[in-house]
């Protein structure tokens, strides 16, 4: 649950705070008459501090009433990702004690303020509620209110409240352990999240899939000892959309690699190989809160990768629903494989706009860390406006090539493509460029190879190591799909 948030006018009401977070334009003088200002002083006094060092580290102290007080100032020239993480570092050292209300008074000018504001709140209700865990105690609290000094504009927090609900889902459902969040299990999750919020639902089981003819789905599929998978669709038609988009993610709630099974050290935490389908849940949740005026058809490809008397093999000839033949050369390369159906089904509803969010290469995340994302496409100037979204967002985005002469490193002599290569260079473009096949009628694509959905120690404005990347850029993007948009 994300805590209620109640904005006051003026600044002078404060005096009952127990967990203050102020927070000003860079300076070179402390302004007259600032929260705490006299207390703030001396600390800078004492560490020998000017007061514009505010910009690099943020500043905590008790004051006399007990009070934890936080200062940061913030240098609205800096992108939006390093004031993301700015203001993320200075207010936890208010979650960190669990508080029932933190407070954040927010001083400037009107626009200086209202920045500030969407930076502090957004990053208060996507920390202030704690993650699944499974300790038989649990000693953290979550967070209940918010109070917000300097800036009372209510309409500037209901889209704020939608996305942070959307990455909470999102990383809610990545932490679950693989024996929870089994492919069975997260249907069930899925019906109730669609009950709630008035999608239509449809689910196509592997005995559907295996009759249409969607092979490279159920080859990954069929090494599960439970019958579970299944690609469901999830379907938000609100009365004045005009376009349409379509969002796909993989699913894996486990992946072992199969018969080309991984070693421990990389199968840790392959639970969380779901993390794309996640998103787009994430992505789909928010932008119902926020009654976008957008038709969404979201994708998401269930299974899990187990190895298994069933389980598909290298050298395996499989043919995909679009009839292409896939010729099998690594287990575990199983994202594109469901992927490849789920993409196929996606393209032909003919969307203005489809994306695919998937956990997909172990290349990417050796190209780009844990830091950013990587986005490839089939249109040049929808792949930049990707990497512009993701600058706007604070989850940034690296754009990849794409070109056809990668392709040829892909070419079979027993089918029509290999699933991947051995060697394993320039994986991520391989990958895109086997999706690609799969995508019909020349829909409009995005591929987004998560190498952040997990970041050691947060990022931007998120604490907790698995980040919800994606659901902040993914409705930047919707977004932008409006009649006026500029997509």
């Amino acid at each position: 649950m994300l805590a209620q948030l109640t904005l006051i006018s003026a600044l002078t009401e404060t005096a009952d705070a127990t967990h203050l977070l102020v927070l000003l334009p860079k300076t070179k003088a402390l302004p007259k008459g600032l929260l705490h200002g006299e207390l703030l002083a001396a600390v800078l006094k004492r560490r020998d501090m000017k007061a514009d060092e505010l910009a690099k580290a943020p500043v905590a102290a008790n004051a006399a009433s007990g009070a934890l007080v936080v200062w940061a100032m913030l240098d609205f020239d800096k992108d939006t990702f390093a004031l993301q993480t700015q203001v993320r570092k200075a207010l936890q050292a208010l979650l960190d004690e669990h508080p029932k209300v933190v407070s954040i008074a927010v001083i400037g000018d009107a626009a200086q303020r209202q920045r500030a504001a969407e930076l502090a709140v957004s990053s208060a209700w996507m920390n202030g509620a704690p993650l699944p865990v499974t300790k038989k105690k649990d000693e953290r609290k979550p967070l209940q209110k918010i109070e917000l000094f300097g800036c009372d504009d209510k309409k500037l927090f209901a889209a704020l409240r939608a996305q942070a609900a959307g990455n909470l889902l999102c990383r809610e459902l990545t932490v679950l352990p693989p024996n929870e969040l089994t492919p069975a299990n997260y249907r069930k999750r899925i019906k109730k999240l669609a009950q709630e919020n008035a999608w239509q639902l449809e689910e196509f089981d592997t005995k559907a899939l295996r009759k249409m003819g969607a092979g490279a789905f159920v080859a990954v599929a069929q090494g599960s000892h439970d019958d579970d998978a299944a690609i469901v669709h999830l379907s938000y038609n609100p009365a004045k959309a005009k376009r349409t988009v379509a969002l796909v993610g993989k699913g894996i709630c486990f992946d072992t690699g199969g018969h080309n099974l991984k070693p421990a050290r990389y199968m840790h935490n392959m639970h969380e190989d779901m993390n794309g389908s996640a998103v787009a849940l994430g992505i789909l949740l928010a932008a119902t809160q926020q009654k976008l005026a957008v038709n969404i058809d979201c994708w998401l490809a269930i299974a899990q990768n187990h190895i298994g008397p069933n389980a598909y093999k290298q050298n395996d000839i499989v043919t995909a629903l679009n009839g292409t033949t896939i010729e099998i050369m690594h287990t575990d390369a199983e994202g594109r494989m469901v992927l490849a159906d789920t993409l196929t089904l996606a393209s032909r509803v003919k969307p203005n706009l489809m994306i695919d969010f998937a956990t997909l290469t172990g290349s990417m995340a050796t190209a780009l860390g844990a830091r950013y994302s990587g986005v490839l496409g089939n249109r040049d100037e929808l792949v930049q406006s990707a990497v512009s979204a993701g600058k706007q967002s604070g989850e940034r985005l690296c754009a990849f090539p794409l070109d056809e002469d990668y392709e040829a490193a892909l070419d079979s002599k027993v089918a029509d493509i290999k699933q991947c290569t051995l060697e394993g260079e320039a994986d991520h473009i391989l990958a895109t460029r086997f999706l690609k096949r799969f995508v019909e009628h020349d829909v409009p694509w995005l591929h987004v190879d998560l190498s952040a959905s997990r970041c050691e120690g947060g990022l931007g404005s998120v604490a907790s190591d698995v980040t919800g990347f994606g659901v902040a850029w993914g409705l930047r993007m919707l977004q932008r799909l409006h009649p006026d948009g500029d997509v």
